[in-house]
C-alpha cells in the first residue's frame, strides 16, 4: 500500500489545508494559520531514498493492482482504505474528510520541480462561470435557468516547461504583383524574390501537460500562467485540493513543445518579411540549444455540467481567472436569426434595385 501525508493542526490535530486567499496553511476547525515553509520539514521525507517497508501484500492484490491500474492508500486519520487511480497524486479521504497526500507520488523523478499555488477560490470559478454565459445569444434559455454544475474540483495539473534558445534560418518565397490598364488592355506584373531571414529567439516556460486526462486544446485555452509566482515544490499546497502525477513522460510531451515552438518562431520571423503579395516558407531550420525541461504543478479549476445527455467541461486558470469551455447552442434561435437577417437583406436589397429602377424611369 502506497504511503500518505497528511498536515495536522499543531493546535486541534485536525487537517489543516492550504488557503488560497491567505496563501497560508490554515485549519477549518480552530482557524490557526501557518506559513508553509514552516512545514517544509514535511518534504524532507521526499530526499528519502530508503524506508522501512513492512507491509504484507498477497498475490491476489499484487494481480489487482497490475490488471486495474489502480492503487490502495491508507488514510493516517481514520485507517479507511482509499482506492484510486495510479495517478492520484492528492485527495481527500471518504470516510473522515481529511485532506490526503499521497507522498509516492512526488518521490524521485516523480518530484516536481515547481508548483504555482492556487490564488482563486470556487466561489469565484462559479462567478466565471456564470459571467461565461454572458452575450452567448444562441445559448438555450432552459440552459442558464435549469442548469446545475454536476461536479467542480481544484485541481493541480502536471506540467513539463521547457526553456530553451531556438537558432533559425528561414528562406522565404515572395511576390509582388502590380496591374495596370493600357488602352483596351489590362496588364499585371508579377515579380518573383527569394528572402532570407536568420537570428534567434529564447523561450522560457513553454508548458504541456502531463496529464493524458486532460485535453490539451483545454489546457492551453486557459494560458498564459505568471510564473514568476512560482515557489520551490513542496506537498503543503497539495493539502485540501486534488493533484495528479504526470503520466505522459518528458519523450511524450516534447514533441508538443517541439511544435510550438516551431509555429511561434516560424510566425515570428514570417511577420518580419512585409511588403509583398504572397508570402511562403520555402525552407527553414530550426535548431534548440541550452534547451532544459522541468517539471510543475499548476493549478486548474475543473467544471462539469450536463445538459440534453450531453456533458460539457469547463476549466477555469487558478492563478489568473481565466474561463474557457463549449456551451450548447440553440438551433432554433440560430437558424430563426440566421432567416431574419437573410429576409431584411432580401429586402433592403429589393429596395435598392427599385430605387436604381425609379431613378431610371426618371432620367
Amino acid at each position: 500500500m502506497a504511503e500518505t501525508n497528511e498536515y495536522k493542526c499543531p493546535n486541534c490535530g485536525a487537517g489543516i489545508v492550504f488557503d488560497s486567499s491567505a496563501q497560508k496553511m490554515k485549519c477549518p476547525y480552530c482557524d490557526s494559520e501557518f506559513d508553509v515553509d514552516a512545514l517544509a520539514k514535511y518534504d524532507e521525507e521526499l530526499k528519502t531514498d530508503s524506508q522501512s517497508d513492512m507491509q504484507w501484500q498477497d498475490k491476489t492484490e499484487d494481480e489487482w493492482n497490475d490488471t486495474d491500474g489502480m492503487s490502495v492508500y491508507v488514510c493516517k486519520s481514520c485507517g479507511g482504505e482509499i482506492v484510486g487511480d495510479e495517478t492520484v497524486g492528492a485527495t481527500s479521504c471518504p470516510y473522515c474528510g481529511n485532506p490526503v497526500v499521497i507522498m509516492n507520488a512526488f518521490r524521485g523523478a516523480l518530484k516536481p520541480d515547481y508548483i504555482i499555488p492556487f490564488e482563486l477560490d470556487k466561489e469565484t470559478a462559479k462567478k466565471k462561470l456564470v459571467e461565461h454565459y454572458k452575450g452567448k445569444h444562441f445559448l438555450p434559455k432552459v440552459f442558464t435557468e435549469q442548469n446545475h454544475i454536476d461536479e467542480i474540483k481544484a485541481l493541480y495539473v502536471p506540467f513539463w516547461i521547457y526553456d530553451a534558445t531556438a537558432d533559425a534560418r528561414f528562406r522565404f518565397k515572395t511576390t509582388t504583383v502590380r496591374s495596370w490598364t493600357k488602352g483596351n488592355y489590362r496588364y499585371t506584373e508579377t515579380k518573383h524574390y527569394m528572402v532570407n531571414r536568420e537570428g534567434t529567439l529564447k523561450f522560457s516556460k513553454v508548458p504541456v501537460d502531463g496529464s493524458s486526462k486532460m485535453p490539451n486544446d483545454l489546457m492551453e485555452s486557459i494560458e498564459p500562467y505568471d510564473f514568476s509566482k512560482a515557489v520551490d515544490f513542496q506537498t503543503a499546497y497539495l493539502s485540501g485540493y486534488l493533484a495528479d502525477k504526470y503520466d505522459e513522460d518528458l519523450d511524450k510531451c516534447t514533441p508538443i513543445a517541439n511544435s510550438r515552438i516551431d509555429k511561434s518562431t516560424e510566425a515570428e520571423f514570417r511577420s518580419t518579411v512585409s511588403g509583398y503579395s504572397s508570402v511562403t516558407v520555402e525552407a527553414k531550420n530550426i535548431n534548440l540549444v541550452d534547451s532544459v525541461a522541468k517539471y510543475a504543478m499548476y493549478p486548474v479549476w475543473i467544471l462539469n455540467t450536463s445538459f440534453d445527455g450531453k456533458n460539457y467541461l469547463f476549466a477555469m486558470n487558478g492563478q489568473t481567472g481565466k474561463f474557457v469551455g463549449d456551451l450548447p447552442v440553440d438551433k432554433k434561435k440560430m437558424w430563426g436569426t440566421f432567416a431574419l437577417i437573410l429576409l431584411i437583406a432580401t429586402v433592403v436589397l429589393y429596395l435598392i434595385i427599385s430605387m436604381f429602377v425609379l431613378n431610371g424611369e426618371v432620367l
